[in-house]
């Protein structure tokens, strides 16, 4: 059977207000988080990630009031991550709305929250986010935490493995060379984590046009999700579903 590919709206929010930059950097408004997600909903996007961008390198919580009026407006899965330190986080996060939980910068201080947050909450619900770059001179990639602040001399490939290993139902993969950029997703990067993980992959990072969703999913991704080029009206979710149909790839 062939599952459908998904497309995905990204939310990157920072004081409550949704941003863009490029690379993490040079960050411009975007709108209200509440309003944006309502309008995604309306043009038929199969899933919105939230990610609070801000809240593990300023050391605080992820803003559950944005979350729960978000939650409000959409009746389609909600991911949310951003300052996920503790299974009680996770659990706060769910009782606000969110049908799923993105661990990035804690799980890598303490890889066994995914396993606790996994057991306590199910793999469905555990999403294992990677914000990763290419190692200079060609040597692989490696996982950054900390909205991409920090270098974690972490190998992407194995920590993917270890994520599934304990128990993150997905990985939301996210290139931080392409972030922004809008020159096409980080293939060979794609389909280097497909090559050691069975659960879905989610492509983030880099999409700027049409034709750049359908080479993702043929590199291994079972979601692709955009955000500058939804947020700024370059293109619609019906645009994105449109192209992938033309590349004989079955869409919600």
């Amino acid at each position: 059977m062939t599952v459908a590919v998904r497309v995905i709206a990204c939310l990157d929010v920072d004081g409550g207000r949704v941003v863009k930059g490029v690379n993490f950097t040079g960050l411009r408004d975007a709108g209200d988080p509440v309003e944006l997600a309502a309008a995604y909903d309306r043009q038929g996007v199969d899933e919105l990630v939230f990610l609070d961008i801000t809240a593990s390198s300023a050391g605080r919580e992820t803003t559950y009031d944005v979350v729960r009026r978000t939650a409000e407006q959409v009746f389609i899965p909600l991911t949310v991550g951003g300052g996920v330190r503790t299974v009680d986080d996770v659990d706060a996060l769910l009782r606000a709305g969110a049908d799923k939980v993105g661990l990035n910068t804690a799980a890598v201080a303490d890889p066994d929250l995914i396993t606790r947050g996994a057991e306590r909450f199910g793999s469905q619900c555990i999403v294992l986010s990677c914000d990763a770059r290419r190692r200079p001179h060609g040597n692989g990639f490696e996982v950054t935490t900390h909205g991409g602040r920090t270098a974690t001399g972490i190998g992407l490939l194995e920590w993917a493995a270890q994520g599934e290993a304990r128990g993150a139902g997905e990985i939301l993969l996210n290139s931080m060379d392409a972030d922004g950029t809008t020159n096409g997703y980080d293939l060979e990067m794609i389909a280097a984590v497909r090559s050691v993980v069975t659960v879905p992959v989610i492509a983030s990072g880099g999409a700027g046009a049409v034709e750049h969703f359908a080479p993702a999913v043929a590199a291994g991704a079972d979601a692709v999700l955009a955000a500058s080029v939804f947020h700024f009206g370059t293109l619609t979710v019906g645009d994105v579903k449109a192209a992938l149909r033309a590349a004989g790839r079955e869409v919600r």
